[in-house]
């Protein structure tokens, strides 16, 4: 096993290599007991380091890993993807169970390293399961499975260095925010583009977690709190799955809170600072978009809870609380497990007749926030030119009192009966099964007919996003088409648990959507057009044959004299009123039924 490399040196000429973020609040928390002593056969990397700032690189943390698997009946490695740089994507399993999981014992996912240099999940992970092997810990296996998904981003964890994360204290070498191929894992649960999240997919569907855990560090605004946690649908707030949400407020927070508290930690809502020059403006949740961990796991009825770590805090203090906190969710499932289950099981048969969709902040505060705030001051920054804030490290004695802004959805989808989709576009139908969604596959070609979207007012991003240039529509308008779908083609059923996942990623105006992800753009080229010297004349026959057509022309003359002092626009403004116009021009190639 290796040793921890030294510090990095400090040079007096390289600001960047001296200390320059907010200074930290005295900490000594009871979970310091955690920690083994350097000379301790298991100790880990994290724990020998002498600052408790280091976190073992891709091979160092396998290695240990293996090392664990071989002594330990208990423990068990399983690969479940491999990485765009062709590196095994393992979990580590901790099971009485063997091979086989025994079905009556709640199942906990916990996801470190989607963001590779928000790393706690990992070491914190090796202590609690070599605890469970070799020490007194075993116990929490009696009525519980685990599994640890120590590091998703494999390729962005080894593109390591000691400048990864500026606003991040610890540990000294941190991984890549994104991916070998550039893309940011906590941005793909729904569209899943990547392999990694198609791997962890295919891993939850298999195993069935009752709670998933993804563990990340925050940036933002100073705070005292260190272990900040949240879900969709928390305090009854936009919830796809209320009764799950209900188990999280009224079992597990409490639980947590309490298991945090009395370790010396100081548990927090997960909230971000709405202006970062006023710290006192007010709060917001940050969004409750399904791309994100616990957007989706309310869409797709699994409990998932967003941990953010905050990265100010020194890296052990971070560490051991992301393990009092794995250990307590192992707890609560051993002692409410059941009630967890009944609550799945109430929101997967849920079938809501309208989702609401593309969330955005509020307006107004919904409410206000106690918050335990740190001491700052304002100072003229020369750099800068403008005042910025100054944390000075140390709580505040008065109680902060913050509006908070939820989010609110900016569109209510309807739900169809089901979707079809056409044979050619296979790559949805592959996106679709991925998720776990059921459809119906066509072996005969079959005649029906169907709604059939017209996109009227489709836009493109000015920017790529994620690998993708986005689209998005505010109006679509709806044809009652009867054509016939071949074989291949598939019919999508929203009556199922995952109904809700099929309507935001086939309604386009959903900003989930395949369409808003930039992945139909197909319909929105024009294949054919028609030559001014055939239209011009063309045109002219129709003014004569329709009185109508001739008085809706003239009007359009008349109130708008940009349109009228444009000869091309004036002659497509009649090609569109004719059969010749592209028939399939924005039109989705998806169809409703209702």
């Amino acid at each position: 096993m290796s040793q921890s490399p030294a510090a990095p040196s400090v040079s007096n000429t390289a600001p960047w290599d001296q200390a320059f973020l907010p200074p930290a609040p005295a900490w000594d928390g009871a979970s310091r007991a955690l920690l083994r002593d350097a000379s301790d056969p298991w100790v880990t990397d994290f724990e020998r380091d002498p600052e408790h700032d280091f976190s073992p690189d891709y091979a160092d943390t396998r290695a240990w890993f293996d090392r664990l698997d071989a002594a330990s009946d208990l423990i068990r490695i399983e690969q479940f993807g491999v990485s765009p740089e062709g590196r095994p994507i393992y979990a580590v399993i901790a099971s009485k169970d063997g091979a086989t999981f025994d079905p009556s014992k709640p199942v906990l996912l916990a996801q470190a390293g989607i963001h590779p240099g928000e790393i706690d999940g990992k070491d914190a992970g090796m202590m609690l399961l070599r605890d469970m092997a070799f020490g007194d810990k075993g116990g929490l296996l009696d009525r519980v499975n685990l599994i640890l998904i120590p590091i998703l981003s494999v390729d962005g964890h080894e593109r390591a260095g000691a400048y990864s994360r500026p606003n991040q204290r610890g540990p000294r070498i941190q991984g890549w925010r994104n991916t070998a191929t550039n893309q940011n894992l906590n941005r793909d649960y729904v569209k899943l583009d990547q392999v990694e999240m198609q791997a962890v997919r295919g891993l939850v569907l298999k195993y069935r977690p009752d709670l998933y855990v993804d563990i990340h560090v925050t940036d933002g605004m100073d705070y005292q709190y260190d272990i900040t946690y949240g879900y969709n649908g928390e305090d009854g707030v936009w919830s796809r799955s209320p009764a799950i949400a209900g188990w999280l407020d009224a079992r597990f927070k409490p639980g947590i809170n309490a298991a945090l508290e009395a370790q010396g930690h100081i548990p927090g809502e997960l909230v971000f600072g709405l202006d970062e020059s006023n710290p006192r403006a007010g709060l917001s949740d940050g969004g409750l978009g399904e791309r994100f961990s616990n957007g989706w796991g309310s869409a797709a009825h699994v409990p998932a809870i967003l941990i953010e770590n905050h990265s100010l805090k020194p890296y052990e203090q971070r560490v051991l609380g992301t393990y009092v906190f794995l250990e307590e969710a192992m707890t609560l499932l051993a002692a409410h497990g059941a009630d967890l289950r009944a609550a799945i099981t109430a929101d997967r048969a849920l079938r809501p007749a309208e989702i609401p969709a593309n969330f955005v902040p509020e307006d107004q505060p919904s409410t206000t926030r106690a918050f335990k705030g740190i001491t700052y001051e304002m100072y003229d920054s020369p750099a800068s030119g403008q005042p910025v804030v100054r944390w000075l490290g140390q709580p505040d004695p008065e109680l902060w009192s913050l509006p908070f802004f939820g989010s609110k959805p900016s569109l209510i989808l309807q739900r169809p009966v089901a979707y079809w989709i056409p044979a050619y576009r296979s790559d949805l139908i592959e996106r679709l099964k991925m998720q776990g969604i059921e459809m119906e596959t066509l072996t005969a070609p079959r005649t029906v007919a169907l709604d059939m979207l017209r996109l009227e007012d489709p836009k493109l991003a000015t920017r790529a996003n994620e690998g993708h240039v986005q689209a998005s529509v505010t109006t679509v308008s709806v044809e009652r088409r009867e054509r016939t779908w071949p074989v291949g083609s598939v019919r999508v059923p929203t009556d199922q648990p995952l109904g809700d996942i099929v309507v935001l990623l086939l309604e386009p105006q959903s900003s989930e959507s395949f369409f808003a992800w930039g992945m139909v753009t197909e319909v929105l080229s024009r294949v054919e057009y028609i030559e001014p010297y055939a239209i011009a004349p063309l045109a002219e026959a129709m003014l004569a044959a329709d009185p109508a057509l001739k008085a809706e022309f003239e009007a359009k003359l008349a109130a708008d004299p940009v349109f009228a002092a444009d000869g091309n626009a004036r002659l497509e403004w009649f090609y569109e009123r004719t059969p010749f116009l592209d028939d399939h021009y924005r039109l989705y190639p998806v169809a409703r039924e209702n």
